[in-house]
């Protein structure tokens, strides 16, 4: 379950808080220059100042919390990545250019940056992975917001429109202002009182394909139900993880393929079994014989090419392993250094083996690439053996 900032994808919130946004979090640092930068073209300030965005924003460090970014080596390594997807979207879209077009200032520019284009990108991350705990903690913070049974008790009220919807807190309109405030350890234990609700499974959506999970009408009930449980005020980040622990959510990567037991006599789902069934196994097996006669008859082939002669037949088998087979993929001449040979014999090797290979004559895509690897650990093992033998 998830339940991180849905907020900031409010068109309100955006217009509220652009411009505290855009000076930092005490409202003392000015936008950076970009329309200085976009005329000039200076990618490496662009790219510096959009990955200071990105590890300002506080939806990037939720988004990470919430496992929606893939940290790598480190955290500064998530933070380089969201910045390149960032700087390509803007460059895709063609932003830059409109930004100069429209003549947006520095504090407009990088307001949008902020707010809309960054925001769009790890929303939509958000609602790919965990759409029902998005759409849920969007309803709850509507509600909250709307229904007369709330009301804000953070002391700032309406006065404070640059406090992020997180932060608020929040609760029934008719408790006292001096109302106190419980530990969130505490909050945590009193809800467990609650009911888990149970799931509305009627589709809604212009394509019919999404749950209602819970009306609204019964979600502003559990609302006021887990505020009465908890008997304080919270702020509307911890109230909507209480509210969704009482809510039976299901998001993609928390459905389980199957069960132990299976619930009204219902036949159980099994995942697609990606083994061979016994007629595919003998068909492979087979493959993979006739795919080892033909490597004999190959490499017998090879050394009739060479007249039986010993030396001549490891220096074409390594023409074979380094100009065909190596996953190192090196040049001829590469090939020659290595097996300390001339060039044109190399090449003379090539038609030779060339010769032999077209002789194989194979019909089905599936027998070649049963020779090839067939093929491949054999040689290989014969070179590398060979070269341990010299040294």
């Amino acid at each position: 379950m998830v339940v991180i900032s849905a907020e900031h994808n409010d068109h309100s919130e955006h217009s509220a808080t652009s411009n505290k946004y855009s000076a930092g979090e005490g409202g003392a640092r000015q936008p950076g220059q970009w329309r200085d930068w976009l005329t000039r073209s200076d990618v490496g300030r662009l790219w510096t100042e959009l990955h200071r965005i990105v590890c300002q924003h506080p939806l990037v460090r939720a988004s990470q919390s919430a496992g929606l970014l893939t940290e790598g080596e480190g955290r500064a390594s998530a933070y380089t990545d969201l910045t390149q997807e960032l700087f390509v979207a803007l460059l895709s879209k063609g932003r830059f250019q409109h930004y100069l077009d429209t003549g947006m200032s520095d504090a407009e520019i990088e307001c949008e940056i902020g707010q809309i284009e960054l925001t769009n990108i790890l929303t939509a991350e958000l609602r790919k992975r965990h759409p029902e705990s998005y759409r849920l903690a969007r309803r709850i913070s509507t509600i909250i917001q709307s229904s007369p049974n709330f009301r804000r008790f953070d002391g700032a009220g309406s006065d404070d429109p640059y406090r992020r919807l997180g932060d608020r807190v929040y609760g029934l309109r008719e408790w006292p202002d001096s109302k106190a405030r419980r530990p969130t350890h505490e909050l945590e234990q009193r809800v467990q009182m609650v009911p888990v609700r149970q799931r509305d499974t009627r589709m809604v959506g212009c394509t019919g394909d999404a749950q209602i999970i819970i009306s609204n009408s019964d979600l502003e009930d559990l609302i006021v139900s887990v505020l009465e449980a908890v008997d304080s005020p919270v702020d509307v980040r911890t109230l909507r993880s209480l509210v969704m622990s009482r809510l039976p959510v299901m998001d993609i990567y928390l459905v389980p393929l199957g069960s132990d037991e299976v619930e009204d006599g219902g036949r159980p789902f099994e995942p697609v079994d990606g083994r061979d069934n016994p007629e595919q196994g003998l068909l492979r097996r087979e493959a993979e014989r006739e795919a080892a006669r033909c490597v004999d008859r190959f490499l017998q082939g090879l050394y009739e090419a060479v007249r039986g002669k010993s030396k001549q037949y490891n220096r074409i088998l390594g023409v074979l392993w380094y100009c065909y087979l190596s996953p190192e993929h090196i040049t001829q001449l590469e090939a020659a250094a290595r097996l300390g040979v001339s060039d044109s014999l190399v090449s003379d090797y090539r038609r030779r083996i060339e010769q032999q290979l077209r002789a194989l004559a194979f019909t089905e895509v599936e027998e070649a690439r049963q020779f090839e690897i067939a093929l491949r650990e054999r040689v290989r093992a014969i070179v590398y053996d060979e070269e341990s033998v010299a040294v």
